[in-house]
């Protein structure tokens, strides 16, 4: 970016705040950015079917975390969210699911039968793929079904969160003489929900028949003696945010191990049914998970879209997927040769994933592992995996007598287990664990190594915007920063002190600490580029980042952009600001791009000046949320090296300002349109240039 960008205009204008974007909707409106994928040509048709499974697991994530957030704060008298604001979102979570059902049944399905993939139901089987279907029943299906008919000794069971469920209307009396009508089945979740029938008998086709639909076809002989007059599929989301008193308890892990049990039977917020469940059994349903009737969802197809990933990895047909992704090794780093000599003698290294391996953090850790002069290692665990070769290695490095520490974050949701066991096994073999501190999060992603050299120790450290997990590290897009600046790994050392001491420390020399200094630090920032935008200087602001939702900041920006800086935020998910008000906000610009790769890097860039020292560029891990800035441990970095900062600015900015193809812009109503059908595409281009580096 240079000076030429800025566009100092009226620095007159006083700073004006606008009413901010409602969070929820924002949330959604990213799903139906996702879900416009689902609907391009040029997606491979299997890609364009997951893109359905990934708005259906965002969904389900949003009923279970902020829609039951939102409706816990409805009940609030003295809140600011009312039940017309839980109206107008429920509004659009049904016309959102009724579109991502259209375009499933409208469009998907019958181009993958023009590629001979079909879903068979029990009415599209011929005789022979019926039979095969019956023998698959009896044999794995039927012996782990447990028919519930409800009456007082045996009443509505325990529903868990998203499990799935029949729900049939009997007739006739029970084996005893009585009218008990209703009867409940449950899925076993140990079982495929998507079964591929056998060549043999598929027509030339690769057909599938659903899990459902083989129950639905041998429904009634779960009832021997009565007929199934009605049924449906059902499911229920519950509210599924782990909430435990840190001040209160004496061990966080047992409680949160003991937590993971009730969360699948939270409140209920939302019901699903297929859209031909009769009208009383539906309200049955309701009034057995207390639910008003906005929130039953009637779904044209399977209910529980997510499943559909295992028509996905059964299908063979690689022509419909996205061509085979092989990250490159960065060139900044010789293989097979140490990398604490490379960054001794060297200096940083810059790595960009997917586009470049996670292979070289591996490699760090392992030779931080192997190497006898290694004597501690330090790491922040958020998001690594049930199963995790980092994890691994940190237990090796403890068998070995090597001074290990994890800070292990037992509250990263939905990940709780997982780091439960880690934490659990680290232990074992006498490393020692910490969680952190309560009533923050500790998502940082740090990992430290002292080692001794002659003498002296030196200090070696990976910093990144993304988790320790190799398995993402392959479709998300993050920065890894590899380094052995003493000033960044004795600031890195004192997070790891604080964290296990709970002491208070220096104010470190270099990296930006949440929830101490770097919320401030942002807003001094927006400040000096309004100031220099006032006094017709170069002013820019670009910020890449997951979400934008922190009043403060965004009224920062407003201010910046008022003054007449040029501003540009690359937002992937929910944005607050609204871009384009005249007057108010019309020097901003909102991008969401949606490609292949989920945009996960997290870069801020400052210029309030025509020199070099008049511009400023971190790396973080935050995003500008006030959870991330206040109620969570965040680090943010500098990057000072000139090459380095300014391959950042090629890679990770400036190709999303000009992405043709995959960006989406945020209209001041909270609506997105695409920015163009042509051109290029920011994913595309950095998969051309490390392919060619590969190569």
């Amino acid at each position: 970016m240079s000076a030429a960008e800025s566009m100092p205009t009226n620095p007159s204008v006083l700073p004006s705040a606008p009413a901010l974007l409602n969070r929820e909707q924002a949330i959604l409106e990213f799903n139906r950015r996702v879900l416009a994928q689902s609907m391009r040509l040029d997606v491979p048709l299997l890609e364009r079917l997951r893109y359905i499974c990934i708005v259906s697991s965002n969904l389900d994530e949003f009923f279970e975390v902020r829609f039951a957030d939102m409706l816990d704060a409805a009940r609030d008298p003295q809140g600011t969210v009312d039940n017309r604001d839980v109206e107008r979102v429920a509004r659009a979570s049904h016309a959102l699911i009724d579109e991502q059902y259209a375009i499933f049944n409208e469009q998907l399905m019958p181009l993958l039968a023009e590629q001979k993939i079909v879903i068979l139901n029990h009415a599209d089987r011929n005789e022979v793929q019926r039979a095969w279907v019956a023998k698959f029943f009896e044999r794995e299906v039927r012996p782990l079904l447990v028919p519930v008919g409800l009456d007082p000794a045996h009443p509505f069971p325990q529903v868990a969160n998203k499990s799935l469920h029949f729900i049939a209307r009997l007739s006739g009396k029970d084996a005893f003489g009585r009218d008990n009508r209703i009867a409940i089945v449950k899925v076993p979740r140990v079982l495929p929900r998507v079964i591929r029938l056998p060549a043999a008998i598929s027509d030339g086709r690769q057909a599938f028949a659903l899990l459902t639909s083989v129950i639905r076809a041998h429904l009634e002989e779960l009832f021997s003696g009565r007929k199934v007059e009605a049924f449906s599929q059902f499911r229920v989301t519950r509210d599924s945010d782990l909430e435990v008193d840190e001040e209160e308890i004496a061990n966080l892990r047992n409680a949160l191990r003991s937590g993971l049990t009730t969360r699948h039977f939270g409140r209920a917020v939302r019901l699903e049914v297929v859209n031909t469940c009769p009208g009383e059994l539906a309200q049955f349903l309701l009034e057995q998970f207390d639910l008003p009737a906005a929130a039953l969802y009637r779904v044209n197809g399977p209910v529980n879209l997510v499943r559909l990933n295992e028509l996905i990895d059964q299908t063979d047909a690689p022509e419909l997927r996205f061509e085979p992704h092989e990250p490159a090794w960065p060139q900044s780093l010789p293989r097979q040769k140490s990398i604490f000599e490379r960054l001794r003698t060297k200096g940083d290294v810059l790595m960009h994933h997917p586009f470049e391996s996670f292979d070289p953090v591996v490699q760090f850790l392992r030779e931080a592992v192997e190497d006898p002069d290694v004597l501690a290692i330090k790491q922040t665990i958020y998001r690594t995996g049930s199963k995790s070769v980092l994890g691994d290695l940190l237990i090796e490095a403890a068998r070995r007598g090597k001074e290990v520490m994890a800070v292990v974050e037992l509250k990263a949701r939905f990940d709780e287990e997982a780091n439960i066991n880690w934490a659990e096994r680290l232990e074992a073999v006498g490393a020692q664990v910490v969680y952190g501190i309560v009533g923050f999060k500790t998502h940082a992603k740090l990992l430290l190594v002292t080692r001794r050299e002659g003498t002296k120790f030196r200090r070696y450290a990976h910093l990144s915007t993304g988790n320790y997990n190799p398995k993402t590290a392959r479709f998300y897009t993050d920065l890894g920063y590899l380094t052995a600046d003493p000033e960044l790994t004795s600031d890195a050392d004192s997070v790891f002190r604080q964290l296990a001491s709970l002491g208070k420390i220096k104010t470190p020399k270099r990296l930006l600490l949440a929830p101490f200094n770097m919320h401030s630090r942002m807003m001094e920032h927006l400040a000096q580029v309004a100031e220099a935008a006032r006094a017709g200087k170069p002013a820019r602001i670009v910020v890449k980042i997951n979400a934008l939702t922190d009043a403060e900041l965004i009224n920062g920006i407003l201010a910046a952009g008022q003054a007449g800086a040029k501003v540009d935020l690359i937002v992937r998910g929910a944005c607050m600001l609204p871009p384009g008000l005249p007057g108010i906000s019309d020097n901003i610009v909102v991008r969401s791009v949606v490609g292949r790769f989920l945009e996960h890097t997290r870069v801020c860039y400052f210029q309030w000046g025509a020199s070099e020292d008049e511009v400023a560029l971190y790396l973080a891990s935050a995003d500008w949320m006030s959870r991330n800035m206040f109620r969570r441990i965040e680090i943010a970095w500098p990057v000072n090296d000139p090459k380095l900062r300014q391959r950042i600015i090629d890679e990770a900015l400036v190709p999303y300002l000009h992405d043709g193809l995959d960006a989406w812009q945020l209209g001041p109503d909270g609506r997105s349109s695409r920015v163009s059908t042509t051109g290029l595409s920011a994913q595309q281009a950095l998969m051309q240039r490390f392919k060619a580096q590969r190569d």
